[in-house]
């Protein structure tokens, strides 16, 4: 038994190299954003644009 055998085979796909790579229905099915920069992130320029916000929020703030 695989331990791809617990995913459904649209929910991933094998690179040239080898490696895993989660597709974006199955990042939508596990419902939130890990933040390992996955290829496939459905939530990845939420993420980005919500970093440059505590940025720009967090410069020149000091208490």
């Amino acid at each position: 038994m695989s331990h791809l055998d617990k995913f459904d085979p649209e929910d991933y796909y094998l690179s040239p190299e080898g490696y895993i790579i989660f597709t974006e229905k199955y990042h939508l099915k596990r419902g939130y954003c890990c933040q390992s920069g996955c290829l496939h992130c459905p939530w990845k320029e939420k993420n980005e644009q919500q970093k440059k916000n505590n940025k720009s929020n967090n410069h020149g703030n000091h208490s």
